[in-house]
């Protein structure tokens, strides 16, 4: 079960790198969106939220692209090569490209749902708007942000046309829990394959209880 345990920490490694990543984008994003108005706004939230609708081999395919030798992030267009294709940090871009929508529509949610006139009250009595937005938004939205976190964490565990396409399916490299399923079924590992579905099934049931949970939080 060597490989059940090196998939399930790889897993770990790249869902858990893919969610801080995507945290400290969404984080201000979610919050500009959820307090701003400004031209362009529909057409960045649709942007953002793109590739919940498109089927994971094409946000792959595009990744790819954008990737190859002659892409834009290319090793011929940008002189050095990124070193990203078929490796651990291929898994993290995708994860955190397919986790990405669902953490900040949570975010999004979190910020909306916090009284903006507690921030004026706070800048009336002397704070920035860092100050704010660390010492009052950020508090007040813990348990939202951290259902986020949970969702977008187990979004990426769960990844797998993405990875493929540009991360592969190689074994104690790039293979995660996912890859490792289909992995198992299709050379008939059976007993491997019911393990990690068992881990798989556990992991998602409690990141939505708890996320539920969090969630509940917010609610009026």
């Amino acid at each position: 079960m060597e490989s059940t345990s090196s998939a399930l920490w790889l897993t770990f490694k790249i869902s858990g790198v893919a969610t801080l990543v995507v945290l400290l984008l969404a984080v201000p994003l979610g919050y500009l969106l959820s307090r701003k108005q400004f031209p362009g706004k529909l057409w960045l939230n649709a942007v953002l939220v793109l590739p919940m609708v498109l089927p994971p081999t094409a946000v792959g395919y595009l990744l790819l692209s954008l990737l190859a030798d002659a892409g834009p992030f290319g090793r011929e267009t940008l002189g050095f090569d990124l070193d990203v294709l078929l490796t651990w940090k291929a898994g993290v871009l995708a994860a955190a490209t397919m986790s990405f929508p669902i953490v900040i529509r949570t975010v999004k949610v979190t910020f909306d749902g916090i009284d903006p006139r507690l921030e004026a009250m706070a800048r009336t009595l002397g704070h920035g708007r860092l100050s704010t937005f660390r010492l009052v938004t950020l508090p007040l939205g813990l348990r939202g942000l951290s259902a986020a976190a949970i969702l977008g964490f187990m979004r990426g565990m769960g990844e797998f046309g993405a990875t493929v396409m540009i991360a592969g399916n190689i074994p104690g490299r790039t293979q995660t829990l996912a890859l490792a399923i289909f992995s198992a079924d299709q050379a008939g590992r059976d007993a491997e394959a019911r393990v990690l579905l068992g881990v798989a099934l556990a992991a998602g049931l409690g990141a939505v209880l708890i996320a539920e949970y969090l969630g509940q939080g917010r609610r009026p």
